[in-house]
């Protein structure tokens, strides 16, 4: 066996018993929220002080069901700007608050709506199905939308005889065709965090903690996938080491992660799975959303999405033909 390189420290996290005291900026934003009625919904990848204030930590699948549902009088939304779009669409009477407006998504900006239209009217009768991991614009140019928690769900619901094009996440589309044998065109996009996991990476971190399952999330590549143990959302990432009798997991996602893992499973360690050359996996564009941003958003209301109705309108479907297929 081939001698790994020398690569960066590992970063584990576990959980800490002694109670957290709220900052100011924590309990003005407690207070503010309470005041104009408002759900603050965030996404598993923030940073930490934001999920312990948060009503609603989860996955793309969860926060959109939950963006529908509410009758706050205000959604303010900690994660990126396509994730925020998602929520507008689905209650578009309500302000959904982004506290900072450039926090985007390189796998979004990979498919750009221009291109993917050029591609429809080239190609008339396929059947676009795309991870929410897209504008507004694309979703409104896709048949049905999928989260990685629901993609195997979504593709086996697609009609047999339809051609299928899988947007823009090409490392998810490769993981949903061999769940379901079922061919489909990929979009050539990836999410620029999940593939800096190498397999050289991994193995140097199963060396050291040998006994501890990999959890990797769809995205990854291919190479770092088939050395895991579980592929899964990061909703099932939860429930998968809840379950497993082991006490450390290697996890393969945005380090933001760890925090809701710890919290909800203070009994076991994690891993954080590190990169080529790096200890840990943040996000650039999930972690631009800050405590002093957020206060501010819900101080002035501001940022706030702003989409026309017509855009509503047709990205509205596929993500209802979705939550109607989960």
């Amino acid at each position: 066996m081939a001698t790994l390189a020398p690569g960066p420290p590992i970063q584990i996290f576990k959980s800490k018993s002694e109670e957290k005291t709220l900052s100011f900026d924590q309990k003005e934003i407690l207070r503010l929220k309470k005041e104009k009625n408002a759900i603050l919904l965030c996404h598993n990848y923030q940073i930490d002080a934001i999920q312990q204030i948060s009503d609603y930590v989860g996955d793309s699948l969860g926060l959109a069901r939950q963006a529908a549902e509410t009758d706050a009088e205000i959604i303010v939304f900690c994660g990126v700007h396509f994730m925020a779009e998602t929520a507008k669409i689905l209650n578009p009477g309500k302000p959904v608050l982004l506290p900072d407006m450039e926090a985007g998504c390189s796998l979004s900006d990979s498919c750009p709506a221009e291109k993917l239209a050029l591609y429809r009217e080239k190609n008339p009768d396929i059947y676009v199905v795309a991870y929410v991991n897209c504008s507004a614009e694309v979703k409104a140019l896709s048949d049905v939308i999928c989260t990685s928690g629901n993609a195997v769900q979504i593709v086996n619901r697609v009609p047999e005889d339809r051609e299928i094009l899988f947007v823009p996440d090409q490392n998810l589309g490769q993981w949903v065709m061999g769940q379901t044998n079922r061919k489909m065109n990929l979009w050539p996009g990836s999410c620029y965090a999940h593939v800096l996991f190498t397999q050289e990476s991994v193995e140097r971190c199963r060396l050291e903690y040998p006994n501890a399952p990999v959890v990797a999330h769809p995205e990854c590549m291919d190479s770092v996938r088939d050395l895991a143990d579980e592929v899964c959302s990061t909703e099932k990432m939860v429930s998968f080491c809840r379950d497993n009798p082991s006490e450390t997991f290697i996890i393969l996602t945005e380090t933001g992660m760890m925090h809701r893992l710890n919290r909800e499973l203070p009994d076991k360690s994690f891993v954080a799975g590190p990169t080529g050359h790096c200890a840990c996996n943040d996000c650039r564009f999930m972690k631009m959303n800050t405590l002093p941003k957020l206060l501010e958003c819900l101080r002035t209301g501001n940022p706030a999405i702003e989409m026309n109705e017509d855009l509503i309108r047709k990205a509205k479907l596929p993500i209802e033909r979705m939550l109607a297929w989960s």
